[in-house]
């Protein structure tokens, strides 16, 4: 903050007039008024970080000044002068926000040092702020989580396609956040005050699928009793996100790229022609261009889908955004059980990080609501609280191997950490020898005859 701003109320021209000159010449920028009310009009147009306020003013008394510019901005500096000071105006001044109080005649040094303090404070409230606002933007976006470097160019990817026109397509894996991920994008664009409509295309059943997606007039199959309107005509003006598109059957996929090209389609049953202004994103686990080249997918409709593809990383891509996420998860499920913050032990944290997560985030998020609720009335969340494949998963979790009461000879800890280790790989490779062996840097000779030793059976 290089010139700080300060406003100066006070009714008597004389202290106005040697205050702000010795303000000034400090390199403030100073701003004056005689009375409350025009020191809040100045207020409500000019930025101001510090506030000197008499507390004897004609109209509007200093405090009830206070009271109304704190409402304006409570994180600002209000710096309370009166010739007719009491410990009871100044207890009162403190209750109702002011930074300090200062009685007439004050020391030129005694002031400026205070409104120094002051400002300082200011710019330190004001840093505190922006940094959260940093960090908020940094590591969360639109509720998708992350501050990896495959999440933050999924980030910096969703800004700038978000305020755009294009069909976007979100290729990722279930469970890594693609309805989250369509979501930003339309909370970036200008649809974002009119409806996003999301639709599963893999739980529909096709028979039922186009009358969802366009809508049917009465009477255009059994059961229809009466007309409907369809997604599309429901998010006219926002957007239809298409979860697993690649599911959609022939017919409905020439029908969706009818609304592509031309903005408009005819309920089922029908025959008039309705026009609709929405933005499509589609959303696949699946290789659509496979599915094109297998035929089980039209080309022409995968090249409208596939303006500008979005990739979402699954969560064993980007490690380190597992703290990131679980703290969030414990936040969310311990608000919602209504108890105290819960805590990830080390020990437990070291498994999360170490386990490979096929369902994404949210496995992840299922985990954390599992322990949160299981958790002891400590607060302290143990490995042990967590799903046995998660577990048995961890390949070095050393704090498993413990010594009995009687004691264990190493060979039995070192045989225990060989089988699990093992194990692990071989789950890992789906119990194929040959890729576990690999991973072991064994060759498969070796590791059979470790399975027969360690009395390890592949099912």
């Amino acid at each position: 903050m290089s010139h700080p701003s300060i406003l100066l109320i006070d009714d008597e021209e004389i202290m106005r007039e040697v205050i702000s000159k010795l303000l000034e010449r400090e390199g403030y920028r100073v701003f004056t008024a005689p009375t409350g009310d025009e020191g809040l009009k100045i207020l409500e147009v000019e930025p101001v970080d510090l506030i000197v306020l008499d507390l004897m003013l004609p109209g509007k008394s200093g405090l009830d000044t206070l009271k109304e510019m704190l409402a304006v901005d409570p994180d600002l500096v209000v710096i309370m002068i009166s010739a007719y000071a009491s410990i009871e105006n100044a207890v009162q001044a403190t209750k109702l926000g002011a930074f300090d109080f200062v009685t007439k005649p004050f020391k030129n040094e005694e002031l400026l040092h205070i409104v120094k303090n002051g400002i300082t404070r200011r710019t330190l409230v004001m840093e505190n702020r922006q940094l959260k606002r940093n960090f908020a933007k940094r590591f969360s976006f639109q509720n998708l989580i992350g501050k990896s470097e495959p999440m933050q160019r999924v980030f910096e990817l969703i800004s700038h396609v978000g305020p755009s026109r294009s069909t976007i397509l979100i290729q990722g894996e279930s469970g890594t956040g693609k309805e989250l991920a369509a979501k930003a994008i339309h909370n970036c664009s200008p649809r974002k005050d009119n409806p996003f409509v999301a639709l599963n295309s893999g739980s529909i059943p096709n028979d039922l699928l186009e009358s969802e997606l366009f809508g049917h007039v009465k009477g255009a199959f059994t059961g229809a009793v009466a007309s409907k309107k369809g997604l599309f005509e429901i998010a006219d003006g926002g957007t239809v996100f298409l979860d697993e598109v690649g599911n959609l059957y022939g017919p409905t996929q020439a029908k969706l790229l009818r609304v592509i090209q031309e903005r408009e389609f005819r309920r089922v049953g029908g025959l008039e022609n309705i026009h609709v202004d929405v933005r499509i994103i589609a959303a696949t686990n699946a290789d659509l261009r496979a599915n094109v080249e297998s035929g089980h997918f039209r080309d022409d409709l995968y090249y409208r889908l596939n303006v500008i593809t979005l990739p979402l990383p699954p969560l064993r891509e980007r490690k380190d955004d597992v703290p990131l996420l679980a703290d969030h998860f414990i936040k969310q499920f311990c608000e919602a059980e209504e108890r105290p913050l819960c805590t990830l032990d080390q020990e437990s944290l070291k498994v999360l990080m170490e386990y490979d997560w096929p369902g994404h985030v949210r496995e992840l998020e299922n985990t954390i609501e599992r322990a949160v609720v299981l958790v002891a009335e400590d607060g302290l969340i143990e490995q042990s609280l967590f799903p046995r494949e998660i577990l048995e998963s961890s390949s070095v979790n050393l704090s498993r191997l413990k010594l009995g009461d009687n004691g264990s000879s190493l060979k039995d800890l070192v045989l225990e950490f060989e089988r699990n280790l093992i194990l692990a790989a071989l789950k890992k490779t789906d119990w194929n020898q040959k890729r576990a062996a690999g991973l072991l840097g064994v060759n498969a000779t070796t590791l059979n005859e470790k399975l027969k030793r360690l009395n390890i059976t592949i099912p």
